[in-house]
């Protein structure tokens, strides 16, 4: 639902800044960057709700065609690289967080940093996905995708 707020809220600053510059003639400062930092929120959430409906890219087709015994082993071994990714991806978007705490986006006045926390929040929801994939599997049942 975060996701679909922020592409609401990207498609206004769109919106302003294009009435802005074509029916005013005065571009709003401000909007371009408030898009581009929605853009990655919007992403971000979105690749982690990817992970949560198991859209990602997985190798069904070989999967599909092993015994269950290593189908559950294979499918478990896969969540678990998603697993690794999503905590690479946390520790690197941190990293460079606080690396450019200190410096400012000159349109916005918000910390530079705030590029990457959707890498942070991300790989954090990527773990807690992968986690609930592979229990689930360990019960043998199924997660439910977030849109039905």
């Amino acid at each position: 639902m975060l996701a679909v707020v922020g592409l609401i809220g990207l498609i206004l600053c769109v919106q302003y800044q294009v009435i802005g510059r074509y029916v005013f003639n005065d571009t709003p400062t401000w909007a371009e960057a408030l898009a581009l930092l929605l853009v990655l929120y919007v992403t971000a959430l979105g690749v982690a709700v990817g992970v949560r409906d198991a859209g990602h890219i997985g190798l069904e087709s070989l999967v599909g065609l092993l015994p269950e015994a290593w189908r559950l082993k294979l499918e478990i071994v896969i969540h678990a690289l998603v697993a690794l990714f999503g905590v690479l991806m946390a520790q690197a978007g941190w990293l460079w967080a606080t690396m450019k705490w200190n410096e400012k986006k000159p349109m916005l006045g918000v910390p530079e940093s705030m590029d990457y926390f959707p890498l942070v929040i991300a790989g954090g929801l990527i773990v807690l996905f992968s986690i609930e994939h592979i229990i689930a599997l360990w019960r043998g049942h199924t997660v439910e995708p977030a849109w039905n």
